[in-house]
């Protein structure tokens, strides 16, 4: 049996990480079954090192119909940072990530950048980026 996680300053047991609820966020993204919170959401990607100053130039210049597609299909506060040996960290602010995931890799609009995106990429032969993301577990939040 596991111990229970303690906090280190008060010595008292405390709800793993996995307990605890998304945070409440003032109104909702006006979505049906909307709920008003909120989860963090942290990945990785690997941009190849020789495409990253390219790949920069297609992030500053982003589609209006992407920024579209993100905003609609609940993609909120989204940041991508790039590392000069190429690590790439996403982070977003969503309702339901695995809806906002569905929602937009239908979109052609997305569908399109991902390809448009694909060869900036270290990952396996055939997958687009959005199928590659490596998921970072949040253990701090004030």
């Amino acid at each position: 049996m596991d111990a229970p996680d303690t906090d280190l300053r008060t010595g008292r047991s405390v709800a793993p990480a996995d307990d605890f609820q998304a945070e409440p966020v003032p109104g909702s993204n006006g979505k049906p079954g909307s709920n008003g919170r909120v989860k963090r959401v942290c990945f990785m990607l690997q941009v190849k090192p020789e495409r990253l100053e390219e790949y920069k130039r297609w992030h500053s210049a982003v589609w209006p119909e992407m920024l579209a597609a993100l905003r609609e299909t609940g993609w909120n506060n989204y940041s991508l940072f790039l590392r000069a040996d190429g690590l790439l960290i996403g982070y977003l602010e969503t309702e339901d990530f695995e809806r906002a995931r569905a929602e937009i890799s239908r979109l052609d609009v997305n569908k399109r950048w991902q390809r448009q995106m694909a060869d900036f990429f270290v990952q396996p032969e055939g997958l687009l980026p959005d199928q590659t993301m490596e998921f970072l577990e949040e253990i701090f939040h004030v």
